[in-house]
């Protein structure tokens, strides 16, 4: 697995497509960023949005074997809500 970190997403299909990738050392200079984690074939397994060194909502990702999007679990750690999105093998919702 690897770590890397973001300004921002774009958009609102899920995974979320992150950009403006920034270093370790930027990240100290931020109030806020994204901290993204992907797997062996780089696919996006999880993410935080990070405001003022607290992690404010966080997604993880599950992936059918064809690589389509199978599961998002959404967690809004501000109102501690979860959401929990299925998907079939052609991405549409469950």
């Amino acid at each position: 697995m690897s770590q890397k970190y973001f300004t921002s997403y774009s958009g609102i299909k899920l995974p979320l497509k992150l950009v403006g990738e920034i270093s370790t050392t930027e990240i100290k200079n931020r109030n806020t960023f994204i901290c993204a984690e992907y797997d062996e074939t780089d696919r996006l397994i999880s993410l935080e949005h990070i405001v003022y060194s607290e992690p404010q909502l966080r997604h993880d990702y599950a992936y059918h074997d064809n690589g389509v999007l199978k599961l998002a679990e959404i967690n809004n750690l501000a109102e501690e809500e979860i959401n929990v999105l299925d998907f079939d093998e052609h991405g549409k919702p469950a």
